[in-house]
């Protein structure tokens, strides 16, 4: 008993803030003493209400501190007869511990919390749960702070039932008035119902995450596999050219610079998956570990509280069909590295040539598949704004310069070495690579829509689209369509349209127009090498011809 005094002394004359013997003390207006640095440096972080640490009354303004001479002089003299500040008890709540509720003065720990009480318990004053017959009944779980969003602001009931029309937690008496003919059960039979569908939303990311990392693996295999295959093609060329270096010396280096071009092509795609594949993976190990989160949360309403919040699993981007096969990928360069050394003199254009068709055909992950339904198109929309420093002088710019005008007067354009000068043509301000898709609605008796390299030229019969081996052209009109590349027109049978989609994989090579309306139809396709970025453009042919470059959504 003795022992336990000296204890209780100990704790009188402590600070609550520092836990140490009180240093230069003060006293505030509710009768706490505190040190003069620990108060003032707690109520330097309030803003404007300054308050108690331990009682929490409030004060208006904030009191003038003075010491306490008399609490001075009696610390001085129990510091000489021996009393050392009591070591720090981390029994004890902080400001981010919760505190249990039974405790008076400076509050314990709490270690459970009682929902049905509801309140927060230290271990001394949980114990009547763990030993009264009827208490033990009461669900006990992780001390929380947040007790009071279980209690029913209407009937201050808990919580214990929910409310399936509305989404909600109620307590036992809300189905009798607000929730009346609702369909309500028992939040532990919710819950249940629930966790099951975050198991199975934890099953399908984990087993996501298996199949991406199985991947990556395959992934690394073939970036292993194209870089060795690269190195010793390089080799074996070299010393294929070495034998005729006077007569294909240039042609040597060309090939060398494909097949390094070629690399560089294949290990960037192969790493950009690569990342992909490894970003969505951080994403569902994230995901996954919320979820398991969630799972352990003990508390029903909280969990059901919570579970509305988490956003929906999206939808696994398609992925590139990964095949790694044991292919030659580049050897069949040096086949026809041979076959150009023993038929030199004959069929070196032609050979050539050949090695250059090899290259560009390797094909080291199979290319995505076009998409089928216009929804997937829109995952490459791009915006496109016209630039008035292409436009002919009679095609007027609106709409945030996305639609095109035929007009009979000019318009006041600046003099510029991009305008067209013979066609009523217009470019636009994009440069597109990669994968991109558009649509234009045109109207007129005659509108070219097209994509062209950037330095086609401005004036003269070669400037016009689809007229040369620069553009692609599909010209549109109200009964009819056809496509002009090179000159070279291919009629096209297919039911009028308003509305034109167009679809480019750059580095495929593809292009493709299609007539938009309820369903996507393929109009006309070109499989080619793209040697530049491309440039969208349209052409109209008579006044009041417009063509209006979609805000696709």
């Amino acid at each position: 008993m003795a022992q336990k005094g000296a204890d209780l002394d100990q704790e009188t004359f402590c600070c609550s803030i520092c836990l140490d013997l009180l240093k230069d003390p003060v006293t505030i207006p509710c009768g706490h003493s505190y040190c003069m640095k620990c108060i003032q440096g707690f109520w330097d972080e309030e803003e404007k209400i300054h308050s108690c640490p331990q009682c929490r009354k409030t004060f208006t303004p904030r009191p003038v501190l003075v010491k306490n001479t008399m609490l001075a002089a009696l610390m001085e003299q129990l510091k000489k007869t021996g009393l050392q500040a009591a070591p720090a008890d981390h029994c004890y709540a902080g400001p981010e511990d919760v505190s249990c509720d039974v405790c008076s003065g400076r509050k314990l720990k709490a270690i459970k919390s009682c929902l049905i009480c509801p309140a927060s318990y230290c271990e001394k004053h949980l114990q009547p749960h763990l030993d009264a017959v009827p208490l033990k009944k009461h669900k006990l779980v992780e001390p929380s702070k947040n007790l009071q969003e279980n209690i029913c602001s209407i009937h201050d009931e808990v919580m214990k039932m929910f409310c399936r029309t509305d989404q909600k937690c109620i307590c036992y008496l809300c189905p009798v008035d607000e929730h009346r003919g609702h369909d309500t059960v028992s939040a532990a039979a919710e819950r249940t119902e629930r966790q099951r569908d975050l198991e199975e939303s934890q099953q399908q990311i984990q087993q996501r995450i298996q199949d991406r990392e199985k991947e990556v693996k395959l992934l690394q295999q073939e970036l292993e596999a194209i870089n060795h295959s690269a190195d010793q093609t390089v080799k074996d060329s070299e010393e294929i050219f070495t034998q005729m270096i006077r007569l294909i010396q240039k042609t040597s280096c060309d090939v060398k610079q494909q097949i390094r071009s070629q690399q560089q092509t294949e290990v960037s795609g192969v790493k950009d998956v690569q990342q992909q594949l490894e970003q969505e993976i951080t994403e569902l190990k994230r995901r996954d570990a919320e979820l398991k989160q969630l799972s352990l949360t003990e508390d029903h309403s909280q969990f059901l509280l919570s579970y509305p919040s988490l956003p929906p699993l999206r939808e696994s981007t398609p992925s590139s069909s990964i095949n790694v096969r044991p292919l030659r990928y580049f050897e069949d360069v040096t086949a026809a590295v041979s076959q150009l050394r023993d038929k030199l003199q004959d069929i070196l254009r032609e050979e050539r040539t050949h090695i250059s068709l090899t290259l560009t055909s390797l094909d080291v992950l199979l290319s995505e598949p076009e998409p089928k339904s216009r929804a997937d198109f829109f995952r490459y929309s791009c915006p496109i704004t016209l630039d008035p420093n292409t436009a002919y002088r009679k095609l007027l710019l609106s709409e945030e310069n996305r639609k095109v005008t035929f007009m009979k007067q000019p318009q006041s354009y600046s003099d510029h070495p991009d305008r067209f000068t013979k066609y009523y043509q217009v470019l636009s301000r994009e440069s597109l690579t990669g994968r991109c898709y558009w649509e234009v609605e045109w109207r007129g008796s005659c509108v070219y829509v097209a994509v062209t390299y950037k330095n086609i030229s401005r004036s003269g019969h070669e400037s016009g689209f689809g007229s040369n081996n620069k553009s692609w052209a599909l010209v549109c009109s109200p009964n009819r369509f056809s496509f002009h590349h090179n000159s070279i027109q291919t009629s096209i049978s297919a039911p009028g349209s308003s509305r034109i989609g167009v679809y480019l994989d750059h580095r495929a090579g593809v292009l493709s127009f299609y007539s938009v309306s309820e369903r996507m139809t393929l109009l006309h396709r070109v499989q080619t090498t793209f040697t530049q970025n491309l440039h969208a453009g349209v052409r109209l042919w008579c006044d009041g011809a417009t063509a209006e470059f979609c805000k696709v959504k």
